[in-house]
């Protein structure tokens, strides 16, 4: 038997969406308010689905305060309160839009889950905002 189990976590973080080749009206026409020189602020809301069959003597698929555990410690403590272009080493090259937040997040916790489970991050970047990673038709 398969389940999938959720764990909800939050973080506040500061970006700027930017493409440097581009000219600045070029990346104000196509990101608007986003591309602020001063940037701008979300409440993030993370969704972290683990899928793995349920193990017979414990009846779990994954410890629910462990995996709580390495979200704060990988994601939280990493970009909370933080500004993503400066202040972290995953965007000092890549646009920090919402979709490659959530492949960055999906990465990270990937390398710390049993390669027997499966993962999927959705990241509500605003209450109508969202994105999905890896993305498959259900």
């Amino acid at each position: 038997m398969k389940a999938a189990v959720i764990r909800k976590a939050s973080f506040n973080a500061a970006h700027r969406l930017h493409i440097p080749k581009w000219s600045d009206k070029k990346n104000s026409d196509f990101f608007g308010i986003c591309n602020s020189p001063n940037f701008h602020g979300h409440n993030y809301d993370l969704e972290v689905k683990v899928i793995g069959a349920i193990d017979e003597e414990t009846g779990i698929v994954v410890e629910l305060k462990w995996l709580n555990k390495i979200i704060q410690k990988e994601v939280v403590k990493r970009f909370d309160h933080k500004n993503l272009n400066m202040d972290t080493k995953e965007f000092e090259n890549l646009n920090p839009t919402v979709e490659n937040i959530a492949v960055v997040i999906y990465n990270i916790l990937r390398k710390r889950l049993d390669k027997s489970l499966d993962i999927k991050i959705k990241l509500y970047e605003t209450n109508k905002n969202s994105v999905e990673y890896p993305y498959s038709v259900d």
